[in-house]
């Protein structure tokens, strides 16, 4: 079902570098920032939210093109929209943050990381790949993977007013439980990816990963994150080798696998992801 954030969230629009980022922010005390993927936005993360924002200030925006941000032509190379939430923290006069991110939101949060080290404490990294990272070029192979290139004009017609039977596909063949993901919760994410341009905003996050790869790779070179990262896979999805990969970029790595849940972690297993994630951002 879907979780409502907490009384005295509230929301702002950021104007960052020719996008505007729906956020929401609430509680006190050390920021954590939290990013979502594809078919989620930031309403994914209102339990993790809850959790936290007794003793955390918790900042959750929807990412460009997503939810309720902006659309705007460009931008979704993961460097350009790691620099949208490097100024929604300016914006909120916050210097340095905590990292909680998912799926896509992995891919900015690396270039967040990698760009702005000096302002990420810690990182909790679930349950998705890096474009260019490790094993990516194997990755690309599996035929579960084939929407990394689902996108055009005539994809856009054959995905417009069935937003709802697109996503299904994603809940359904990449979650270990897809009754988890219930009515409300698809139905409040259709609509969301039904409205004008977000479709299209959300397979040009998929097309830039061509130029990720190229971004991680020189992010890499310049030296492995110094931060402590908690890369936390799902047993049914990406499992050990979630910590495998983050390795590859991190130097303090830890692992840790949720048990009888596929993708969807905070779906699928929410009280044990949101204990893993409270775990760690508290140490």
């Amino acid at each position: 079902m879907m979780h409502p954030f907490p009384a005295g969230f509230r929301t702002e629009e950021i104007a960052t570098n020719g996008a505007t980022i729906h956020t929401r922010i609430g509680g006190k005390g050390p920021a954590v920032v939290m990013l979502h993927g594809f078919a989620d936005t930031g309403d994914m993360w209102a339990l993790a939210a809850a959790a936290l924002a007794g003793s955390h200030t918790i900042v959750v925006p929807d990412l460009r093109g997503m939810g309720l941000s902006s659309t705007p032509d460009g931008g979704y190379d993961k460097k350009t929209q790691a620099t949208d939430v490097a100024r929604v923290l300016d914006s909120l006069k916050i210097d340095k943050a905590a990292l909680v991110t998912h799926d896509i939101g992995n891919m900015v949060g690396y270039a967040l990381a990698a760009q702005y080290s000096s302002r990420i404490t810690r990182w909790a990294v679930l349950d998705a790949p890096l474009p260019g990272i490790g094993p990516w070029d194997e990755i690309l192979k599996s035929p579960m993977l084939w929407h990394f290139n689902f996108r055009g004009p005539d994809m856009e017609r054959l995905v417009a007013g069935r937003e709802r039977i697109y996503l299904d596909r994603f809940y359904n063949e990449l979650s270990a439980h897809p009754e988890s993901i219930d009515e409300a919760t698809r139905d409040h994410y259709a609509r969301l990816y039904a409205r004008p341009r977000n479709m299209h905003c959300a397979f040009e996050q998929f097309a830039a990963f061509g130029q990720d790869a190229i971004d991680n790779k020189a992010f890499a070179a310049k030296g492995k994150l110094a931060m402590p990262v908690l890369a936390i896979g799902a047993e049914k999805s990406f499992g050990t080798a979630q910590a495998d990969v983050l390795r590859f970029v991190a130097s303090d790595v830890t692992g840790q696998v949720i048990a009888d849940s596929g993708h969807w972690l905070m779906e699928e297993q929410p009280a044990a992801t949101v204990a893993a994630i409270g775990a760690f951002i508290d140490k």
